[in-house]
């Protein structure tokens, strides 16, 4: 479920010589050999003759097996990557990396409204779908039989809905995969950029967005949510999940498979939930975190922590519910 596809809606201006990548972003305290460099992904997806990051040690057991050339990383972690895999020293990783993205996928930094869109009846869709007025249609769609779409909703560029879908009014989609009966309820907006970027006194550097959302069977998406697409991984619904109204998904998280979550939830950046995850409204997940299966966390909890399998937790920081209720009687 959480194979990653980056990159499959923005063009690769690459292969770049390796050396002139990291002039580019004024890192030139370290020379290599002449070599071209295919494109940049992250550690578990990059292969030979790419390269990759690593910036935190929650992610060594992926750094140990990475398969990229290079990989932008600190002097302490060095020492994890592989023999095959060449470290490239920074004290800004992430920044270098959002540099090295950007040159190979200029398109990817910002969203602006996409002017291939025409109205549904002007295009080959018109026959096979039922919609409501205003509905616009981007380049490179694709939509399956027996789908609707609602009044004055969006498919931008670079869409596939897959068969027995319901797409509600006041919708925008773009950059996105989604498979069969999936519902998306009225006002949401999914596969836009998401909020990645470096503060810097005079202007901040976003950091491109290259992934895409992939939403799995037979989820429901409540109204007026927002879901990001990924940066260097994908954002991923898994099957029989259930979303409530309101809810942000951060760019990278991946949500398991029968999961339900309540209005108002908001998840950080690069979480992952496992299967059979329930959340009470107004919770929040910080970012990298690794929530289990069979997981129930409270209404209006702050998770800021890595949660294991068969666990129920509420309050903020979060803690184990009966504990919670000792000590609020």
């Amino acid at each position: 479920m959480y194979s990653l596809m980056p990159n499959h809606f923005f063009k690769n201006t690459g292969p770049h010589n390796i050396n002139y990548l990291l002039t580019s972003i004024n890192l030139t305290n370290q020379n290599f050999p002449d070599e071209q460099i295919n494109d940049i992904k992250d550690l578990s997806s990059s292969q030979n003759n790419e390269i990759t990051f690593f910036h935190s040690s929650k992610y060594i057991n992926l750094a140990k097996f990475t398969k990229a050339s290079y990989c932008l990383t600190t002097e302490n972690l060095k020492s994890i990557l592989p023999k095959s895999c060449k470290p490239i020293i920074s004290n800004k990783v992430l920044l270098h990396t959002a540099q090295i993205t950007k040159i190979f996928y200029p398109g990817s930094v910002t969203d602006n409204f996409d002017n291939t869109v025409e109205y549904i009846t002007n295009t080959e869709h018109k026959d096979k779908v039922k919609f409501g007025k205003n509905v616009l249609i981007g380049k490179n769609v694709k939509i399956g039989s027996n789908c609707l779409i609602g009044h004055n909703s969006i498919l931008e560029k670079n869409v596939s809905i897959g068969d027995n879908c319901v797409i509600g009014s006041n919708v925008i989609v773009r950059n996105s995969l989604i498979k069969n009966n999936v519902h998306i309820l009225d006002g949401c907006v999914i596969g836009k950029k998401g909020f990645g970027f470096f503060p810097d006194k005079n202007s901040n550097f976003r950091y491109p967005q290259i992934g895409i959302v992939m939403i799995e069977d037979n989820v429901e998406i409540g109204c007026g949510s927002t879901i990001d697409r990924g940066s260097l991984s994908n954002t991923i619904i898994g099957k029989n999940t259930y979303l409530d109204n309101q809810i942000h998904i951060a760019h990278n998280v991946k949500i398991g498979e029968n999961c339900i979550i309540a209005g108002q939830v908001g998840f950080a950046g690069s979480s992952t939930l496992g299967n059979n995850v329930m959340i009470g409204g107004q919770a929040g997940v910080s970012g990298h975190l690794k929530i289990g299966n069979n997981v129930q966390i409270g209404g209006g909890s702050g998770v800021i922590k890595d949660i294991p399998d068969n666990t129920k937790v509420m309050g903020y920081p979060s803690k184990d519910l009966k504990k919670f209720i000792r000590e609020n009687k």
